[in-house]
């Protein structure tokens, strides 16, 4: 019977590993991936989480789970199938058998939705990006895409404004569905370009994006831009399918304050896969902590 388990091992989950076993709880981790880090590990440079400039993802990874694993959190790796609650008593159903615990802290995180188009996986991290505050600073001076339609792909490409020579902002279609207060920025920001009716069918490069093919919806017309960097923002999938039914959700997202409690007594919420504006690797990190403080108060209650 552990105190707590712990799904998902990115900095949510790792740091909650830490923060647990500082607590004196007998806490294990479980992911199905044995090198750990969630998404980070997939970045190329993390240059904005605080004392670590210029760290790789694959590294500050590694420096994570490494601190985890020296306070004697243990680790397991396997699928997990199915969770539920009994008398105040977690069953957890793994593909290495089942597991009983008294708490869990979800920490799955969320998927970047991705565009699935040649070039793309095979380029991440050398220009291929995801998040813009992230990896921004990368592209000062140079010519970069941002393709989608929403909020947050107006706000990448106005931040990247600040510091990219050109940016081209690339929608499918003929109008924003974002804010109209960020529509307007983004249509009077004199280096940013807007390309509607339009796909990227592929990106271009060798060991770094040098270029995207393009494909207007309308025409079936096709085009080629020079670019140094593409952000992709058509929107994030929080991976909660395990938890679908157990506790509420808001567009799949697990419904939680900063302190990780959810509408099930003992089951708590850390990371991305949490409600909440910023995600980002500082921001997993907290929640982890968070989660933590409100499992000792549960535990100490029982």
């Amino acid at each position: 019977m552990r105190d707590v388990i712990i799904i998902g091992s990115g900095p949510a989950g790792l740091s909650a590993a830490i923060y647990a076993k500082r607590a004196g709880l007998d806490t294990l981790v479980i992911d199905e991936s044995a090198i750990g880090g969630g998404q980070v590990v997939s970045t190329y440079e993390v240059d904005n989480y605080p004392g670590l400039p210029g760290i790789t993802g694959m590294e500050l990874g590694e420096k994570l789970k490494t601190h985890a694993q020296s306070t004697g959190a243990e680790f397991m790796e396997a699928s997990v199938l199915s969770v539920k609650k009994d008398n105040n008593i977690f069953f957890i159903t793994t593909s290495e058998g089942e597991l009983e615990c008294r708490t869990v802290i979800a920490a799955t995180g969320a998927e970047h939705r991705k565009l699935s188009i040649p070039g793309e996986e095979e380029l991440q991290g050398m220009g291929v990006s995801y998040c813009a505050t992230c990896d921004g600073a990368f592209f000062r001076k140079r010519t970069v895409a941002v393709v989608g339609g929403g909020d947050v792909a107006l706000e990448d490409a106005l931040f990247l404004a600040r510091g990219c020579e050109k940016v081209y902002l690339i929608h499918r279609r003929d109008s924003f569905r974002g804010a109209q207060i960020l529509v307007d920025r983004v249509k009077t920001t004199d280096n940013i370009e807007i390309i509607y009716d339009s796909r990227v069918t592929k990106i271009l490069g060798d060991d770094m994006v040098e270029r995207i093919q393009l494909e207007n919806v309308k025409t079936n017309m096709n085009s080629e831009l020079a670019v140094s960097g593409i952000f992709i923002a058509v929107g994030m999938n929080p991976v909660s399918e395990l938890f679908d039914g157990l506790v509420d959700m808001e567009n799949g997202y697990i419904v939680a304050g900063e302190d990780g409690v959810t509408s099930l007594e003992g089951f708590f919420v850390a990371g991305d896969l949490r409600t909440k504006k910023l995600r980002q690797i500082v921001t997993a990190a907290s929640d982890g902590a968070n989660a933590v403080g409100s499992a000792t108060e549960y535990l100490n209650k029982l």
